[in-house]
Formats: C-alpha cells, structure tokens, sequence
C-alpha cells in the first residue's frame, strides 16, 4: 500500500505517494519527473544515480524514499539557478568532459561533495572523490579536468 510522503528536493517540497520499497531514484524519475539521476546497475555499484542527502553523496537506487524524512536532496537539477549553471556544470562544459553523458550527473554530484569538502583537491584527491562513479567513454583525464577547473572557480 501506498504512502504519502513530503520529500525536500532541490530546495521545493513535494508531496509524493510510494510504496514502502520505492527507492529515490524510482521516486525522484518516476513522481517528480527528475531524470538527471540514471538508472544504471540498481545495486549502488556504478554512481550514475548519484545524488546529494544533506550534502553527502549517496547512491538514490540504494536510498529507500521513506527513509528521507525531512533531510535535503538535491539533484543535478537543483545545481544550477535562474542567474546560471554551477560552476561544476560549466566546468563540465568547458573542460568538454561528457561524452555519452549517462554518467555526468551522478560524478557531478561527487564532485560537488568533493568540492564542499575539500575546495583545493589534488588530482588525487579528485580521483578519490569521483572513485565511486564509472564512465565507460572518457577515461576520466577531462572528467578530472573539469573538477580542477570547477575548484578554481
């Protein structure tokens, strides 16, 4: 049986009917029509989901709806405003890091986390920091790149 549920995405507070074993994602897609995370191996093994809870990085496939309560979600959507892109989004852009582009938003969404945490991070750090999201076209170089330049910013 369904429940009804308020989750605060990107800062705006919906009201959303799931069942108990509805993860975020299914929820996020599927009752707010937020597509930036992807379904990808829906075993928290590939990132593509990735969104932030509270600022922390967390796979939404993995994360039951329920679960939330009153904590924050933001997704790749929520990033940017109406003066502009994050600069984590333009630094995507500029830096030409996405090629498919299924896995850009959840390794955004680490970096995000990485930035916040870490402002400076070497190329190590970013490499740690993104360690948790897959991209089969890049070869990471102008993903790393791109979290470089989104720290300058």
């Amino acid at each position: 049986m369904k429940q009804v549920i308020q989750l605060d995405v990107n800062n705006e507070v919906h009201e959303v009917a799931v069942y108990p074993h509805d993860s975020l994602l299914r929820t996020l897609r599927e009752s707010l029509g937020l597509n930036g995370a992807k379904r990808g191996c829906d075993s928290g093994g590939c990132g593509c989901c990735t969104v932030l809870l509270d600022g922390k990085a967390v796979y939404s496939c993995m994360t039951m709806a329920m679960q939330v309560g009153d904590r924050k979600v933001t997704t790749v959507e929520g990033l940017g405003d109406d003066a502009g892109l994050d600069p984590i989004q333009q630094a995507f852009i500029d830096a030409d890091a996405v090629q498919c582009g299924y896995c850009t938003c959840g390794i955004m969404m680490a970096a995000k986390q990485l930035l916040a945490d870490n402002p400076n991070p070497d190329e190590e750090a970013i490499r740690k920091g993104i360690s948790g999201n897959l991209c089969r076209c890049t070869g990471y170089q102008k993903i790393i790149e791109a979290v470089h330049i989104a720290a300058a910013r």
